[in-house]
């Protein structure tokens, strides 16, 4: 290696730890004696799923194009609107929560069986597993699924509903069900295995490991390499102790929420106590992960798809997300689930502000390099409709796509549409996608 030249697949070893690092710039001495000119940024994918749906006068905009209005539900927009379009009328025709859930990735609705089985061979992969099966070989973790819920069993309507404890599908019969605890997450993105966790437990950071690493690079790089560095470190650090907290909360009994269903009380070791905390936590990691290139395809279930989460809280709400999603136009219950949909959009916010803020190369940001995905398989949580999911779109995949606009497409388009255009921005070479019947262009 020529020069000064850092490679852009670095890493910091140390103690068994590896901690792969963001792409680094190289000086231009550098690059003039490499004779070659340095590959450009690859685009990542990032899905944002939430549950039940939202009450559609309160989502759906005025307008069209740049100058739409935003509508109350998506009025925390405001700040990053540039960033982020509208998409209507994609629709699934799936049915019930189970239903729905399963098919938000893959655009077919499973069926059931006259003896009462789950008939899945037509339903296909997902969205997030079709991109990870063909380009997933070249980072160290093909996808990432995370998630808030711990599974769920029971039935809906004859449908299991493990179903709904994941949107991911590997195969038509195979799901991936989401990992919840922070800290496995973590681990998994750094290295960190059974065998040196404990010896990492009586440091105060894995960044104390890899810290002669560091100092070593950052001689060896540009003033940008090291500021970018140092910023990514800090990151790490910042998530890392507030991963450790989970396990030792300030006061776990004044922060704790219970959960409605009878089943379901205080979590578990490990998890937050917080629905706050445990959601940024969850998206911190994912944009370390992309951030790092350790994988191109996340994919974050903010809750099972058949959330009965109490939202009380927030203000204004009482109650869980499942029942005043059954609002029958009762404005007792139609404000609240109002409330809890604008909580969801302002988490999608953060993610597009923090992916924003970190900077790649010539000029770009990583949300420039990543298509954001986030949207609920219900319409109106109230009548489980199906049809103009609420569905948006942010960052600029590459320079592929047009953020910062409503884009009203014709009438019950089919998601897969909108997947398979997704996937062939990933550069997936593909001209089908489970049921789709061509490309969405207006993006």
């Amino acid at each position: 290696m020529a020069g000064n030249l850092i490679s852009r697949r670095s890493v910091l070893r140390g103690a068994g730890v590896t901690i792969a690092l963001p792409f680094l710039d190289t000086t231009e001495p550098a690059r003039a004696a490499a004779r070659r000119p340095v590959p450009g940024d690859p685009v990542r994918l990032a899905t944002l799923f939430h549950p039940n749906g939202v009450y559609p006068p309160n989502w759906d905009p005025e307008g069209s194009g740049r100058d739409y209005k935003l509508s109350r539900i998506l009025e925390p927009l405001a700040t990053v609107k540039e960033h982020v379009s509208v998409i209507s009328n994609l629709g699934t025709g799936a049915q019930g929560h189970v239903g729905a859930t399963s098919s938000f990735l893959t655009g077919t609705p499973l069926h059931k069986k006259a003896a009462g089985r789950i008939n899945t061979p037509n339903m296909g992969v997902s969205l997030d597993q079709f991109v990870a099966e063909r380009i997933g070989h070249r980072n160290s973790i093909a996808s990432l699924e995370v998630g808030t819920e711990p599974p769920r069993s029971g039935g809906e309507n004859g449908l299991a509903i493990s179903y709904a404890n994941t949107v991911s599908w590997r195969t038509d019969n195979t799901k991936v069900d989401p990992e919840i605890e922070p800290q496995a997450v973590f681990d998994r993105l750094f290295g960190v295995t059974k065998k040196n966790r404990q010896q990492l437990a009586d440091e105060a950071s894995i960044i104390d490991h890899v810290l002669e690493d560091a100092k070593a690079m950052s001689v060896r790089g540009s003033e940008a390499d090291r500021r970018k560095l140092d910023e990514f470190l800090t990151s790490v650090r910042d998530v890392e102790k507030r991963i450790e907290r989970n396990l030792n909360p300030a006061d776990p009994e004044a922060e704790w929420k219970p959960l409605v269903e009878p089943d379901l009380y205080r979590p578990e070791a490990g998890i937050p106590t917080t629905r706050d905390e445990h959601l940024r936590q969850m998206l911190d990691l994912i944009v370390l992960a992309l951030q790092t290139n350790t994988t191109r395809v996340a994919t974050f279930m903010m809750a099972h798809g058949f959330s009965r989460q109490n939202f009380t809280f927030l203000d204004g709400v009482s109650g869980d997300h499942h029942s005043i999603s059954h609002h029958k136009e009762n404005p007792e219950l139609t404000e609240p689930y109002t409330i809890v949909s604008r909580w969801y959009v302002s988490q999608l916010v953060y993610l597009v502000e923090k992916l924003n803020s970190i900077r790649e190369r010539d000029g770009r940001t990583l949300l420039d390099n990543t298509m954001v995905l986030y949207g609920s398989a219900l319409k109106n949580g109230n009548g489980h409709t199906t049809q103009n999911l609420p569905i948006l779109l942010a960052g600029r995949g590459g320079g592929k796509l047009r953020p910062g606009r409503r884009i009203v497409l014709p009438e019950e388009t089919p998601i897969t549409n909108f997947h398979l255009t997704l996937a062939q921005n990933m550069g997936v070479e593909a001209d089908r996608f489970n049921n789709s019947t061509g490309t969405v262009t207006e993006l």
